[in-house]
């Protein structure tokens, strides 16, 4: 259903798994497990992994801009380097992905309520259909700065509202870990 009716693949999106964006998140080694797996899981089924890392806040190439341990880009993996909360926003995310041949994405990574959200709006405005990986997504407790919620349910809020994500030629879904499939469709 997506708008590129050329394109038929998929690719993962994995979004700021950095060590500074990440740390005190809410379930944080289920969280880079789930998307480990996933790595692991569209790299068997040749979908493209692409890595976006926050350098709004943190200083590129510090030991906090790094991506977590357990996540290692392969050589030739599209990385791309983002200021903005929005992945599309000011980067080439959306020509690589054209290059690619991905006109369906899965996203997973950090924050839920920020670079998450605001990247799955954008991928669905663009036209991408989107699937958000329901356990492998985190964030940090923003109560003492506003929140009304925890992190668990701004996770679980974000799940709800994104089964109902759509516009004219593309639609949001949301999958577990273990029911995400890159294969073709």
């Amino acid at each position: 259903m997506s708008n590129f009716p050329d394109r038929e693949g998929t690719a993962l999106v994995v979004i700021d798994m950095q060590r500074g964006v990440i740390a005190g998140n809410h379930e944080v080694e289920r969280v880079t497990r789930n998307v480990a797996a996933l790595v692991d899981r569209a790299r068997e089924q040749g979908a493209p992994v692409v890595w976006v890392q926050d350098h709004n806040e943190l200083e590129k190439g510090s030991p906090e801009w790094q991506l977590v341990d357990e996540l290692v880009p392969h050589d030739g993996e599209t990385q791309i380097d983002k200021v903005y909360g929005d992945s599309f926003e000011d980067t080439d995310l959306e020509a690589r992905l054209a290059a690619l041949g991905v006109d369906r994405l899965v996203v997973a990574g950090a924050q839920t309520d920020a670079c998450i959200r605001s990247t799955l709006h954008g991928a669905l405005t663009r036209g991408y259909d989107v699937t958000l990986v329901s356990d492998a997504h985190t964030t940090e407790d923003l109560r003492e700065w506003g929140s009304p919620i925890s992190p668990e349910q701004s996770i679980g809020y974000a799940n709800l509202y994104w089964t109902f994500a759509r516009s004219p030629h593309a639609e949001g879904t949301v999958a577990a870990t273990d029911e995400v499939s890159f294969a073709a469709r």
